[in-house]
């Protein structure tokens, strides 16, 4: 808990520190980089240059505080599983939050200027602090579950297939040097690490779209065009252009917080695009231990050839008693061949009057925002109570700022 006196100076300095949050993160990331230009290893340098990674640790310096200085309530064990398995994912050292610590502070004070009082950056210092070590101690319960250490947090692995699904979606067969300590759960990622050419090293995180124990391990990898001000992704880029059979890649352990709950509860599986990689992992799995579980499966996309994993989807649909499955195309899709029988195929973006849920289900959703939006709000209208909605968002999560976040949940990444 945060002090007494702390408590006042937050509340009475939140609205100003929000309203510069942008410009504080800014400060603190070329700070940081500066003094520590090692620590771009573990950041998305495409994030960086978007301005992506600073608006949603901004988002994210808001409402923890806010939290802390009962402001505003936030869902506070959610945001620091969410963030502690992506950075255990990065290979974040304790030692690092004292850097963090250190350079963030001085970017609040120059950035606020004389409004940047002793007392104010004691304040926001101890909020910090106590977010800090509540990370600290939810990533090292997490390196002890995956069988890791802060000191070694990759392994090689060796590639043994490459399949490509779409035009910009290829599958990684992996197989590694020695056996996790334990198999990653169905819709957890791995961290892959790679050295590129003048960048150094840069890490991202890949959906696991293989079944738990299943061999090898596959990752499953969108190449991301440029686009606009955002450039194209380098390591994905890398990954499509460059790996070839009998590469070898640097893989960390499994993380991630959107799995399947346990149980027998119905389910409702949402995803668009390359977020079809959690739900093929978690149908792949319910397909091996033989679930009879009510599963409604709902995915979005372009088209049917730019569905990726398109075939191993509606094989795992076919083969569960429970399931069903609904398809929405953009463009009109004359492709129902080999579909399971009873599925739908629609038309356009998702139409949330459409969707079709039973209230007593967990919902896992992983897509782009304003498709997760839509179907959560349905959801919701449905009586989906908000804390049996999962979400997984590939990059930095600024839904946590921009939608209830009292009532979001999940993991995300980048």
């Amino acid at each position: 808990m945060l002090a007494p006196d702390s408590v006042r100076v937050v509340r009475a300095t939140a609205d100003t520190v929000v309203a510069h949050g942008s410009l504080i993160t800014g400060r603190f990331y070329d700070r940081m980089f500066d003094a520590h230009p090692e620590l771009l290893d573990l950041f998305n340098r495409g994030n960086q240059a978007n301005g992506e990674q600073r608006q949603a640790l901004a988002m994210s310096v808001a409402a923890v505080a806010g939290h802390f200085a009962g402001m505003k309530p936030v869902p506070l064990t959610a945001i620091v599983g969410r963030i502690a398995h992506k950075h255990a994912s990065l290979g974040v050292t304790p030692s690092q939050y004292v850097v963090v610590g250190r350079h963030l502070m001085a970017a609040i004070g120059e950035v606020l200027g004389d409004a940047a009082t002793a007392e104010v950056i004691a304040a926001w210092d101890e909020v910090f602090w106590l977010f800090a070590c509540l990370l600290v101690a939810e990533e090292s319960r997490q390196y002890e579950r995956a069988g890791s250490t802060f000191s070694r947090p990759f392994t090689p692995h060796t590639v043994v297939d490459v399949h490509r699904d779409t035009e910009d979606v290829t599958s990684f067969l992996l197989e590694p040097d020695e056996d996790p300590a334990r198999p990653p759960l169905p819709g957890q990622y791995v961290g892959v690490a790679v050295d590129l050419p003048d960048l150094g090293r840069q890490i991202r995180q890949y959906t696991v779209s293989s079944a738990p124990g299943e061999s090898p391990l596959r990752i499953t990898v969108k190449r991301h065009r440029a686009d606009g001000d955002r450039p194209e992704g380098m390591v994905s880029t890398h990954l499509h252009e460059r790996v070839r059979v009998g590469d070898r890649l640097q893989v960390g352990p499994a993380f991630g917080d959107l799995v399947l709950p346990r149980g027998d509860s119905p389910l409702l599986l949402a995803s668009a695009g390359v977020g079809t990689t959690p739900i093929v992992a978690a149908l792949r799995h319910l397909v091996a231990v033989g679930s009879t579980r009510p599963v409604a499966v709902l995915h979005a996309d372009r088209s049917p050839e730019a569905h990726p994993l398109r075939a191993d989807l509606v094989d795992a649909v076919d083969r569960l008693p429970g399931a069903s499955l609904a398809l929405w195309y953009e463009t009109k899709s004359s492709r129902r061949k080999g579909l399971p029988l009873g599925t739908k195929v629609h038309k356009g973006l998702v139409d949330p009057d459409l969707i079709q849920v039973d209230p007593e289900a967990h919902a896992l959703l992983c897509g782009p925002l304003p498709f997760m939006r839509t179907v959560r709000r349905a959801l919701l209208d449905r009586g989906v109570p908000a804390e049996r909605i999962q979400y997984e968002v590939f990059g930095p999560d600024a839904w946590l700022g921009s939608e209830e976040p009292s009532q979001a949940s999940g993991a995300g990444r980048a």
